[in-house]
């Protein structure tokens, strides 16, 4: 029994030591990061491309999940409301959550399982197959070329995808509530506009740019880290999806903490 209870404190640590590890090293990536972003040359063309790939690539699956988010969510909290004789709020209550938090935390989650990983298992294969270090050798900036383009990508294409993932889902919304009430489009999207405050949706809109950085961030480095061969480029495939989805969940907390204590004073 004192062996089990000493060998699960001692893994315990461990994970404890890498997950502290990590975040350190984020931290410092961190660091680079925002000074190399301000050195030119400015790599404009690379940071295009990264952004339509990843933003084209992914607009279906989150498309796709918006709907199914925006029919589930309104046909869920139909009877809820219903048993309170409260059917009327229905379009503005959906809105308001799908504006929220629904939309941007689905869509940085569903952002982070794609975009994530590919970039922390393309820029391992780089590293573990020494085309990194060619790039140093030939006096290319790998670190600029490679995971600035692709972070500021990540940061500027989420929102717009959020707003677009916020817009199909209140279309599936409105699907479901034909399925359960007589109720018209004009109706239904003046419902939302009421009940849906400018206070609602910039915030909302706003954390993903937060969200875009932590999916890039932690792709780039888990990637541009890479060890041990292949084996090391799927540990940081599959790590980079854990530890941003993670990262994307606590600071949603964080921020939507600080925009209820913030919005009321800028008010």
């Amino acid at each position: 029994m004192a062996s089990r209870l000493y060998k699960f404190l001692d893994v315990t640590e461990k994970r404890l030591q890498s997950f502290f590890e990590l975040l350190a090293g984020l931290t410092l990536f961190s660091f680079r990061f925002v000074k190399e972003v301000f050195v030119p040359p400015y790599e404009v063309e690379e940071i295009r491309k990264h952004m339509i790939e990843l933003g084209m690539k992914t607009l279906p699956i989150v498309g796709v999940t918006g709907f199914i988010i925006g029919l589930v969510i309104t046909m869920q909290l139909q009877p809820v409301l219903q048993r309170f004789g409260a059917e009327a709020f229905l379009p503005g209550s959906v809105g308001i959550s799908i504006v929220r938090e629904l939309g941007p935390v689905i869509t940085a989650l569903i952002f982070a399982g794609r975009v994530s990983s590919g970039i922390g298992a393309e820029l391992g294969s780089m590293r573990v197959t020494e085309q990194i270090d060619a790039m140093e050798v030939s006096g290319v900036n790998p670190f600029k070329f490679l995971v600035v383009t692709r972070v500021f990508a990540t940061t500027f294409i989420l929102p717009i995808l959020t707003v677009y993932v916020i817009f199909i889902a209140l279309i599936g919304a409105y699907i479901a509530v034909v399925l359960v009430q007589n109720m018209t489009w004009e109706y239904y999207t003046g419902r939302v506009i009421f009940s849906v405050e400018f206070g609602d949706a910039i915030p909302g809109v706003a954390k993903t740019f937060v969200f875009g950085y932590i999916v890039g961030i932690v792709g780039a480095y888990l990637g541009y880290n890479a060890k041990n061969g292949t084996e090391g480029v799927g540990k940081a495939s599959t790590t980079s999806v854990v530890v941003s989805s993670l990262l994307i969940l606590v600071f949603d907390m964080i921020l939507v903490k600080l925009t209820l204590w913030l919005w009321p004073i800028a008010k």
